[in-house]
């Protein structure tokens, strides 16, 4: 009767030990079909800044703001003329807000005697282009007026270019197109292909000067030079098949 019961329990724990196999490789199977291969692609374009935005500053030291304010008014009209014989419109200069401050005179002890030395005063005018090799020229050539007696303090010129947007798209299926192509290229010693796309991240847009090789998490948005590369990147999951 033992002997019967002993050899019931080892067909039943045989029964469950292939019951176990048939079950691990059916999951195996399912994990298999379900595999994918991550992969980044990239693309970039070069494109040339399409407008130029240049800020300077009209500086004056006079003995006080009425004066200062007063030589602005005759300096200002110089700058406007040096500006339309270098072919920029009125229409293309906005003039901001001025701003300006005290200078104290100090006593043989290095203390403030609260009695004004001159008053510094900026107006601002910001220049705005389509052309922006114009925007470039002006930038360097500007303080060319202080000839005149005209003091110009020149902001660092920038430059944007308008189809970004478009651009963007255009890029992100470029880059998806280089992932796949990556993607088949590391499977084809396996003999498998990339399937269907599992899952995508866009990563950020670097926009840089053509040479340079510098990258953010964040992203960089150059404005300093007019040719500029635009790089997307399309991080993707695809399936193995």
């Amino acid at each position: 009767m033992l002997e019967k019961l002993e050899k019931f329990q080892l067909v039943f724990l045989a029964l469950i030990l292939a019951l176990g196999l048939i079950f691990a490789a059916k999951t195996v199977t399912s994990s298999m079909s379900k595999d994918t291969i991550y992969v980044t692609g990239s693309a970039y374009k070069i494109v040339k800044s399409d407008s130029g935005r240049l800020e300077i500053n009209i500086a004056i030291r006079a003995a006080n703001k009425a004066l200062a304010y007063k030589t602005s008014q005759k300096q200002i009209p110089v700058v406007m003329k040096y500006l339309e014989e270098k072919g920029i419109q009125s229409k293309d200069v906005e003039q901001t807000s001025s701003n300006g401050y005290y200078t104290y005179k100090y006593d043989s002890r290095g203390n403030s005697t609260g009695e004004a030395a001159y008053y510094n005063f900026f107006q601002p005018l910001v220049i705005t282009s389509t052309d922006v090799e114009k925007i470039k020229e002006i930038a360097s050539d500007i303080q060319s007026l202080m000839d005149k007696g005209i003091d110009i303090n020149v902001m660092n010129p920038q430059y944007f270019y308008s189809n970004l947007s478009d651009l963007k798209v255009e890029l992100l299926q470029e880059a998806t197109t280089d992932a796949k192509q990556r993607a088949s290229a590391m499977l084809k010693a396996t003999h498998n292909k990339p399937g269907k796309i599992q899952s995508v991240q866009m990563g950020v847009f670097q926009i840089t000067p053509v040479d340079s090789t510098n990258v953010s998490d964040m992203g960089i948005n150059d404005t300093t030079t007019i040719d500029k590369k635009v790089t997307a990147v399309a991080n993707i999951h695809f399936q193995i098949k």
